[in-house]
């Protein structure tokens, strides 16, 4: 669906997009983000900065950011580590180093809002409340 917004963009109505059979394994490590997050909450509650910071401690809004935020650190590192590894066998599908915002040609510090909602989708959809 990426790949085809951007055909839309550039005023392709065929909307045809592009991926590499190595993305199927890279998305479906979102089916973690639930267990990764949850088990953040159980971790911070009772530190110092955190005394309440179970789920039914905090309001819905402070979650929400605090699991976007988690997922959006999450999705960096598992594109980022991915990417370099890909890389090494030079197989990796996608290219950011002519972006000005890239990290290491793997990452793009612009897609951080864009990661932020796909990890809270992905939990979403994953594991609903």
């Amino acid at each position: 669906m990426f790949t085809s917004a951007e055909s839309w963009m550039r005023g392709d109505l065929r909307l045809m997009g592009r991926t590499s059979l190595w993305m199927f394994p890279i998305y479906g490590m979102g089916v973690l983000l639930p267990g990764i997050t949850g088990f953040a909450d159980r971790w911070l509650t009772g530190l110092c900065l955190f005394p309440q910071a179970g789920e039914q401690h905090i309001s819905a809004s402070a979650r929400l950011v605090r699991h976007g935020l988690m997922d959006m650190v999450l999705i960096f590192t598992a594109e980022y580590l991915t990417g370099v590894f890909l890389n090494a066998f030079g197989v990796c599908p996608w290219d950011y180093s002519m972006w000005p915002d890239h990290i290491g040609g793997v990452i793009r510090l612009a897609f951080a809002p864009l990661w932020f909602c796909t990890g809270l989708l992905f939990e979403r959809i994953l594991a609903p409340s």
